[in-house]
């Protein structure tokens, strides 16, 4: 830092420069405070931006995994309830939501997860300056917008959040799909159980009430034959003789 300092007197672009980044780190440090930054991770639409684990950090997506780590530490310090005695609810939403956010980080697995959805924002938004740029020298424009860093920035950074966002929505979607099929299943099991239950069931009532069944048939049967051998026989007509 001293070696920036001498360097800055000696060459006033240097020096502009220099001051330039003191001021941006002046501006970070100040919002960096416990208030700011739980007022920040719970600001309206909160629950859309923290997807995006680089929006909650603080960090660049280029971040190396030690700075990222330093952030986190950093931010967590700063929103822990212990931190915050007068407001220890809304410390502990915004403690979960950064200890959500750096868990995105914590697997090999992980950073590939986040690197690769910064890459294909970066291509998607490639693919809309070219057709802008196409559309800008038609109309005998040099430039468009996102030339401009700062106006880049600003559209990556949407652009990336709302990725993350996507991303959410489909995996719950597939996880919701699955938790239905998974449910299905399991009822259509646990239908099949119950009708082979039925059936067995059905059939052990069969079995035991078969000599039941039997003994009453047979009883139906002697009934009948009984009846059959006692029953009243009409009487035999008499042939009547006629006089001579």
């Amino acid at each position: 830092q001293e070696r920036n300092i001498e360097m800055a007197e000696q060459d006033p672009g240097t020096f502009d420069h220099f001051l330039t980044e003191v001021k941006a780190i002046e501006k970070k440090d100040a919002v960096l405070t416990n208030k700011q930054q739980i007022d920040r991770l719970l600001r309206p639409g909160a629950t859309y931006f923290n997807l995006n684990p680089f929006e909650v950090l603080l960090v660049d997506p280029d971040s190396p995994a030690e700075q990222i780590r330093k952030a986190y530490r950093k931010l967590s310090i700063l929103v822990h309830p212990d931190k915050n005695e007068n407001d220890k609810e809304r410390a502990q939403k915004a403690f979960d939501a950064v200890h959500t956010a750096y868990k995105m980080f914590d697997s090999e697995d992980q950073m590939e997860y986040c690197k690769g959805v910064v890459e294909e924002a970066r291509a998607n938004i490639e693919e809309r300056m070219k057709e802008k740029r196409k559309i800008a020298k038609k109309n005998g424009k040099d430039k468009i917008e996102e030339d401009d860093p700062e106006k880049y920035k600003e559209v990556f950074r949407k652009a990336l959040t709302k990725l993350f966002a996507d991303y959410h929505i489909r995996k719950k979607q597939l996880e919701e799909r699955e938790l239905n099929e998974r449910k299905r299943q399991r009822e259509q099991e646990e239908e099949e159980a119950n009708k082979v239950k039925r059936e067995k069931e059905w059939k052990h009532e069969w079995e035991s009430t078969r000599n039941n069944r039997v003994d009453s048939w047979r009883s139906f049967q002697g009934s009948s034959k009984k009846e059959k051998h006692t029953g009243l026989k009409p009487p035999k007509l008499k042939t009547e003789k006629r006089p001579e």
